[in-house]
């Protein structure tokens, strides 16, 4: 039995697929168990539990042989290298007193005057190695792969600035892995057997600064951009300006800058003797990153488990913005998707038909479809049938409806329904908008519309809900 925590968040939900798909038997220790809902195979446990309630640690152990401990407190509201050093003492008590046989952890590379983020982390794994257990601790670098946070912050600040003012820390070096060889580490892991506590360097093949990676990814993706050099910018401005053009978070940016400042690189090569990984570029992990983009969101993100909560605007999800809503109806499955198949054309959009209208006209003066174009059929739908505005992008009868929007807009946008069976025996709603800005006009157009689009789009599934009570599929006047 394998325990894996941090399941909700972004290396530790790629790397629960990858177990799954090996066959073997999960099981996830999480304080919020239902952000795993659906995302677990039928052969994996979730349990409820918090390294930093010792009290919940030993049943979860219970019966494990190897632990997965890539917990980090980056987002606690407590100091976090205390939280990070009191977590690790008492999960290493308890692996011991219930016989965990392995320990894998997954730190991070950094030499010298370090960061108080990698110098806690290189705690931790010092925590562990000198449990008693036997620990397997892998350093790396930034990962790379659609997602992540340090790729994600490439990523925006190359799409969105054609001109950018960089800090000194652009041109620290580093060994980004990406994020599929850093799994592949992790799971060979699985069959080694360390004396005792055990330190491994990894990284990709290339040392790289920065600066480099985001030169390379406005290469790929044909991108003419300026950066202009400057010789300071305090973390604290860094993290500011990382939060008003990148899906970073003020206070997670602060730590990840002060992080980027400390130069990365595997000085022990040894991990590439023992392990038969042979880790790509950081051009591959780029390009491979990049065909990843296209998917809706991506597998998991760096902020899943941190972040879950709305605001205004919705929730940032990696380079993206998400509103999503539901409501249960009592009836089936098939009653509640009706009103939604029929959405659109002459039977309009269930609220705000002057809104909708206003749209369509400002969407045709910029050259848009607007709304002439209606649908195929009033009745059915199928991928790639228009809708409006929208096309069908994905389409499953009586459980989900994606439409992507063809509308002039700063950005691309998706709205998503989803229906499923609801515990108390009807119908689950969900409703999701997700926009992907183009540069801070992108953004400043989602927040202008952001009060409307809350009345138009709650109103919508409101009256979806409700005609779906009344068994009609006829939308009602709005």
């Amino acid at each position: 039995m394998i325990l894996l925590t941090g399941a909700t968040g972004y290396v530790g939900g790629r790397l629960l697929r990858v177990l799954e798909e090996r066959g073997e038997r999960v099981r996830c220790l999480s304080r919020r168990p239902e952000f795993l809902a659906g995302r677990v195979g039928p052969r994996t446990e979730v349990v409820q539990g918090d390294v930093l309630r010792p009290e919940t640690i030993p049943p979860a152990l219970e019966g494990v042989e190897t632990v997965y401990y890539l917990v980090h407190s980056m987002s606690s509201p407590r100091p976090f290298d205390e939280a990070d050093r009191e977590a690790a003492r008492a999960f290493v008590e308890a692996a011991r007193t219930t016989g965990v046989r392995k320990i894998v952890y997954l730190g991070g590379l950094g030499e010298g005057m370090l960061s108080s983020h990698l110098a806690s982390r290189q705690e931790v794994g010092r925590i562990l190695r000198a449990s008693g257990v036997p620990t397997v601790e892998f350093r790396a670098a930034i990962v790379i792969g659609s997602g992540s946070a340090s790729y994600e912050m490439i990523r925006s600040l190359v799409e969105r600035l054609p001109v950018m003012v960089t800090p000194r820390w652009v041109r620290s070096r580093t060994q980004p892995i990406a994020i599929e060889d850093l799994l592949a580490y992790l799971v060979a892991a699985l069959d080694y057997e360390p004396d005792g506590g055990e330190l491994f360097e990894i990284g990709g093949a290339d040392v790289v600064r920065y600066l480099d990676l985001m030169r390379e990814y406005a290469r790929q993706r044909g991108l003419t951009r300026l950066m202009i050099p400057v010789p300071v910018l305090s973390p604290r401005l860094s993290s500011l300006w990382l939060w008003l053009v990148t899906p970073v978070y003020a206070g997670v940016g602060r730590k990840l800058v002060d992080s980027l400042r400390n130069e990365t690189i595997v000085r022990d090569r040894r991990a590439l003797a023992v392990f038969d990984v042979r880790p790509r570029s950081a051009s591959d992990a780029i390009e491979r990153a990049l065909a990843n983009e296209e998917r809706e969101l991506a597998e998991t993100r760096w902020s899943d488990e941190a972040f879950p909560e709305r605001s205004y605007g919705g929730v940032r999800v990696g380079s993206r913005l998400v509103d999503s809503r539901s409501r249960d109806v009592p009836c089936p499955p098939a009653q509640a998707f009706a009103p939604i198949r029929r959405i659109g054309g002459e039977n309009g959009w269930y609220k705000g038909s002057g809104l909708w209208a206003a749209r369509g006209i400002l969407d045709r003066l910029f050259g848009g479809p607007g709304l002439r174009r209606g649908r195929r059929d009033p009745h059915t739908l199928r991928p790639g049938d228009t809708v409006d505005f929208w096309r069908v992008e994905a389409y499953e009868p009586d459980r989900l409806l994606r439409l992507v929007a063809e509308m002039k807009m700063p950005g691309r946008a998706w709205l998503q329904f989803e229906v499923t069976e609801a515990d108390s025996g009807g119908s689950t709603i969900t409703q999701t908008a997700v926009f992907e800005p183009a540069g801070l006009l992108g953004l400043a157009y989602w927040y202008a519309i952001w009060p409307l689009h809350a009345y138009v789009f709650g109103g919508m599934l409101r009256e979806i809900a409700r005609t779906a009570r009344r068994g009609s599929s006829a939308p009602r006047a709005a």
